[in-house]
């Protein structure tokens, strides 16, 4: 059994062991405020030393540097009312230490022999941290500033490409218009429908504040009403349906599939339907599973038409668009079947397996 402490000489003996061996400043304070022990952690840091600590009057330590207002506040007003108080912060430019940046933990402590009172105050130096916060706040403030500039430069420059984009179209159509041969007016009008495409994509991310993933649903129907606006005569009523899932794609493979389906939509309308036919439909299907994802556009024209319907799978042959085609599904890692009977054309550019 350990024996209790004989006389109070052990006791105070005791009690400074225990103050020592705390790593942050600490005073110990009778009821008049005045030091009655400080830690070794409290001499180092402040630059004071016991002979001038010990029995002075705490606003007295130092030249006076510890009369803080704050911390009369708490000594003085918040104490006697609440006994006990965590994290009081206070800032003050201590001589010899500099400007530091303190939370005050403070309790009263009360003894049921004697009317006296001892107040303990423990200090953490929180200036390093303080000082992080500042320069990460700073740092915020800085990058929100350079994403602001960023965004702004972004919105000019996405105004310049949509403006580009159709002065080209413009100047493509007004060629197309101009020109005698119809072989060279249709290449036109093709390259025409080309740059819409693209000019479709920059469009949809400037609608959706140029975020990096487009809803292939809204872009392909966008897309291809377009298309139909531009290339369908009312003397050869074609229907142009869009049916998609919800699902999304970066913006650099939406060019692509956008492409893909820009010149399968111009070969369907321009050749499947030599002769008009009643119910002339061209649909446009995108289904998605993941990464996973499939394009079909089908007609239920005459089935023999140029190109695609007679290029084999990663083979590069027929005409421009095919060429095109083939090089985007490449491109996306993609496999690409065409199947043309009597009842129309079915192409399917389909990424990996449902």
């Amino acid at each position: 059994m350990i024996n209790p402490l004989q006389g109070i000489a052990e006791a105070q003996t005791l009690a400074q062991a225990i103050v020592n061996t705390i790593h942050e400043p600490l005073l110990v304070l009778d009821g008049e405020l005045r030091v009655m022990a400080a830690s070794r952690a409290f001499y180092e840091t402040f630059k004071v030393d016991e002979a001038h600590t010990r029995g002075a009057l705490l606003y007295d330590l130092g030249d006076g540097q510890w009369d803080i207002p704050a911390l009369r506040l708490l000594l003085e007003t918040i104490i006697p009312e609440r006994a006990a108080m965590d994290d009081f912060e206070v800032s003050h430019d201590f001589p010899g230490v500099g400007q530091r940046t303190m939370l005050l933990n403070a309790r009263k402590v009360v003894y049921e022999t004697s009317p006296d009172h001892t107040i303990l105050l423990a200090f953490t130096d929180i200036t390093a941290r303080r000082g992080l916060e500042q320069e990460l706040a700073a740092l915020l403030t800085r990058t929100e500033a350079l994403l602001e500039q960023k965004q702004i430069l972004l919105q000019e420059m996405e105004h310049r490409v949509a403006n580009s984009l159709q002065i080209i179209a413009s100047i493509l159509m007004l060629k197309a218009r101009g020109v005698t041969s119809p072989e060279t007016r249709d290449h036109l009008r093709d390259a025409h429908q080309r740059v819409m495409s693209v000019a479709a994509v920059q469009s949809h991310l400037h609608a959706v504040e140029g975020i990096g993933e487009v809803g292939v649903g809204p872009y392909l129907t966008k897309l291809c009403e377009g298309l139909g606006r531009s290339m369908i005569a009312e003397d050869r009523p074609i229907a142009l349906a869009v049916t998609a899932d919800d699902g999304r794609m970066s913006s650099g493979q939406a060019v692509s599939v956008g492409l893909i389906v820009t010149e399968l939509v111009i070969n369907a309308v321009k050749y499947a339907f030599p002769a008009g036919r009643d119910g002339a439909l061209v649909r446009v299907v995108y289904e998605s599973r993941g990464e996973n994802w499939k394009l079909t556009v089908a007609d239920n024209g005459i089935g023999k038409t140029p190109g695609l319907a007679t290029a084999s799978v990663g083979e590069v042959t027929g005409g421009l668009g095919t060429v095109i085609v083939q090089a985007l599904v490449k491109q996306l890692d993609a496999r690409l079947e065409v199947v043309s009977d009597d009842g129309g054309m079915t192409v399917t550019v389909e990424r990996a397996s449902f």
